[in-house]
């Protein structure tokens, strides 16, 4: 069906009416929201029917997704382009008097995810769909997500993000869909006529009840699903009798603890409840989602020895890597498989994506939270890795070492990347070097053991929400000037490459640049009422706010910034805005303490006289999707300048390259293979390598008092934060100044500080030299399509999910 601007436009009306019993000019700003995400829908409907029953009669393989974290940003505007109806619907919606952009405003960012693990997700959610593969995400529906960031007096402050308060436009309750997901109580075998029957008392039981979102794949018939899982009573549990005596509280105990599953996104796990918490959380989804996958697959009438044919689930990271215990409860339980058919099954159906080489980053749960919460899954967890352990016996002659590195059990707690490595066939990185560590450092006897298993798919983003959505005049100007061919092939934008050093062209972007960067100033200015200088460079650092990612370092640069001009007030320098956006975990003392010292320096340095202009700093409270895609198309350098070794991968880096941005930037991650695509002359590099921070850890070799005893300028600045310099009280920043050196530095930020230095004057001898600038920028947008989660996916379909694409006919 051909939709034209004046059939959009009856059709919305009629939405209108019938939804709210309103014309459009008396309609308040969120029905004309509400009725335009309920039309956008409707046009979803067929092809996402059309799509479930052709994936169900070819009986094909489906990709299932598992993730804690599903970060998908607001999705009417990426609807609409991804239906070819973004122009039809501006037209239509202006003749009846209603400004879309406005009304894209009303929607509120998914609660749904943190960073960028989440932001993964959800574009490989976009890819799967739009490169016709068939998958679906499986995740939580958090009710107030992680939380909203409010900054008070320079302090982060936590607040319920409540993005749910008007409803969901995009989700639909599949109340028939529901399952009941069991914690507790106890379990023991008997033996029925030479039947092993697991036999499981006292537990509590949660229903779990799916809301499906439609993907919407570009100009294309897919639709494909992100089934969330929210957390009920079941209705026996309310306790009636307490509340007709007028104990409410004791009434509704069993309702708050189901409910407080799908509450918030990561709970503190500092204390036990809160590692309960999060332990049910992972498991609730992970059980409910396969519960639901073995329930569709039964329909199909095929053999459950052939699961792993027609079924791939894939384990984003370790949160849901319970996934491989809870399969096999399934497969035996339920489904009466043998252990040997079950094993068979479950480790040819499940893969593993690794996102850290960081220790505490790998989860592991106390066997004593874990038996007593999950008490069938530890049984298997246990068995699982009793042969396992036996096997590394006999292979290594007896050596006692092995097996207790390699063990899933072991000192008291259930390691869960090790039993998703042992439970699955496929463990893979996200970048080219992330896997090299991993197959030589981390998990090295696990690469030793299962060397077939490992392989690397570095990360990628949508270039669709990023670049054509997201950066909207460059885009036009880059398909007038290309075709656009590159939005479904995202690899033909290497075909700017030809026109990096055609001034007109340099011209067209810089004037791009210029009027994203304008209109972002317009936007702080509304929003915050902070003034900033568009001619400036805009020097972008945000992401989530860890030691490790190093916004200490780029702090204590412009500290020395800072310095320099209180020295020589008439330095030549380029002036600089610099632009933080990032959210510190609630416990995490020194990112928090991070955020203030941020916020301390701006207030100091943007309203000192002597500063003129030369530096500014923001600070953007509770950064998000909507609010990245206002910042990165302005940016002119990316940040990226995390401890080498240890960002798994990146995918700002990406974004930032795909919009123009400079990346100044460590060798780590995917920044490896940024400097592969542009060349050293088209990236800023600075500071210790990979090997060269492996290696003073291995030596512990590193002083960072020899740092601060032999370079002034550190000196200087370290004492500045607890000298009383700036003007708070002298035990403020203690904490940051000790982990700097009482704490030995852990993340090089000293060490590295001089070659970061050097980097930035590099950046501003370079930014002055507009045409040698553009040319880098134009050559950065053209090596970015191999970045495009399209291409990621279809390497994950290849070589990991044996998935072809299937595509839907109407």
């Amino acid at each position: 069906m051909v939709i034209d601007k004046n059939m959009f436009k009856m059709d919305y009306i009629e939405k209108l009416q019938t939804m709210f019993a309103e014309e459009a000019v008396d309609a308040s700003p969120l029905h004309q929201y509400y009725a335009l995400g309920a039309l956008i829908k409707d046009y979803c409907a067929k092809p996402w029917i059309e799509s479930n029953k052709e994936y169900a009669k070819n009986k094909g393989k489906q990709v299932y997704y598992f993730s804690m974290e599903f970060l998908v940003g607001r999705l009417l505007n990426s609807n609409l382009v991804n239906l070819g109806l973004k122009d039809i619907c501006e037209q239509a919606l202006h003749e009846l008097g209603i400004n879309l952009i406005e009304v894209e405003d009303i929607e509120a960012d998914a609660g749904l995810g943190n960073g960028g693990l989440g932001r993964l997700a959800a574009c490989f959610l976009d890819s799967m769909a739009s490169t016709q593969v068939p998958g679906h995400g499986c995740g939580i529906r958090y009710k107030y997500g992680l939380f909203k960031q409010k900054i008070e007096n320079g302090y982060q402050v936590e607040v319920p993000d409540n993005w749910l308060k008007n409803g969901n436009a995009w989700e639909i309750r599949k109340e028939n869909k529901a399952v009941e997901v069991r914690f507790g109580g106890s379990v023991h075998l008997e033996d029925d006529k030479g039947i092993t029957k697991v036999i499981h008392e006292n537990y509590e039981c949660v229903r779990a009840v799916p809301y499906d979102t439609p993907i919407k794949g570009y100009k294309n018939n897919t639709v494909n699903t992100l089934r969330l899982w929210s957390a009920e009573t079941m209705e026996e549990d309310f306790d009636f009798s307490s509340f007709s005596q007028g104990n409410y509280v004791k009434a509704g105990e069993n309702k708050y603890s189901a409910e407080a599953i799908s509450q918030i996104l990561y709970p503190d796990d500092s204390y036990e409840k809160g590692k309960l918490l999060r332990l049910k959380q992972e498991y609730f989804f992970v059980s409910a989602g396969l519960q639901s996958i073995i329930k569709n697959y039964k329909k199909k009438k095929i053999s459950l020895l052939d699961f792993h044919k027609h079924v791939a689930v894939q384990i984003n990271d370790t949160h849901p890597a319970v996934a491989v215990a809870e399969l096999m409860r399934i497969l035996m339980d339920t489904e009466n498989l043998s252990w040997d058919d079950a094993w068979y099954v479950t480790t040819r159906t499940t893969a593993y994506t690794n996102h850290t080489i960081m220790a505490e980053a790998l989860e592991k749960w106390p066997v004593d939270i874990f038996k007593k919460l999950l008490p069938r899954i530890y049984m298997i967890v246990e068995e699982i890795n009793r042969r396992f352990c036996n096997e590394v016996y006999h292979r290594y002659n007896g050596d006692w070492s092995k097996v207790n590195n390699m063990s899933i059990i072991y000192d008291g707690y259930v390691r869960m990347a090790y039993l998703a490595i042992v439970g699955g066939h496929s463990v893979n990185g996200v970048a080219k070097l992330h896997t090299e560590l991993l197959k030589h450092q981390e998990l090295s006897d696990f690469y030793e053991f299962f060397p077939e298993k490992f392989n690397n798919q570095t990360n990628g983003i949508t270039h669709r929400r990023w670049l054509l959505n997201s950066n909207v005049e460059l885009a036009k100007l880059i398909t007038e000037t290309i075709g656009d061919s590159w939005i479904k092939t995202p690899n033909d934008l290497n075909k700017l490459i030809k026109y990096a050093k055609d001034s007109a062209f340099q011209e067209k972007t810089q004037i791009i640049k210029t009027n994203n960067k304008i209109n972002f100033s317009n936007h702080v200015l509304s929003k915050y009422g902070a003034s900033i200088d568009p001619s400036s460079i805009f020097d972008v650092h945000v992401k989530r706010m860890h030691s490790y990612k190093r916004q200490t370092l780029n702090v204590l640069h412009i500290m020395y910034l800072y310095n320099q001009i209180l020295a020589n007030p008439n330095i030549d320098m380029v002036p600089r805005t610099f632009i933080f956006g990032a959210k510190a975990s609630p416990s995490y003392y020194i990112a928090k303490q991070t955020i203030k010292l941020i916020n301390t320096l701006a207030s100091k340095i943007n309203n000192d006289p002597i500063v003129r202009g030369k530096i500014k700093i923001l600070f953007l409270e509770n950064y998000g999707v909507s609010l990245a895609e206002k910042i990165i198309p302005c940016a002119d350098v990316s940040e990226q300048i995390s401890t080498a070794s240890k960002e798994a991968s990146g995918t700002g880096n990406m974004k930032f390259m795909m919009n123009g941005a400079i990346t100044i930037a460590t060798l780590d991650g995917a920044n490896v293979e940024i400097f592969d695509a542009v060349g050293k002359e088209n990236i800023v590099l600075f500071g210790l390598t990979s090997q060269e921070v492996i290696e003073y850890y291995r030596n512990k070799t590193y002083n960072s008092y020899y740092m601060y005893n032999n370079d002034l300028r550190i000196n200087t600045i370290l004492n500045q934060l607890v000298n009383g310099f700036l003007e708070t009280p002298k035990t403020e920043f203690a904490g940051l100044y000790e982990s700097l050196l009482t704490n030995n530095d852990e993340y090089f930020v000293l060490k590295d500080f001089d070659a970061y230095v050097n980097a930035h004057n590099e950046i501003d001898r370079l930014f002055r030299q507009k045409a040698i600038w553009q040319q880098m920028s134009i050559i950065n947008i053209a090596k970015s399509g191999i970045f495009s989660s399209d291409n990621t996916i279809k390497k994950y379909a290849k070589e990991i999910w044996d998935t072809p694409p299937v595509n839907i006919k109407l």
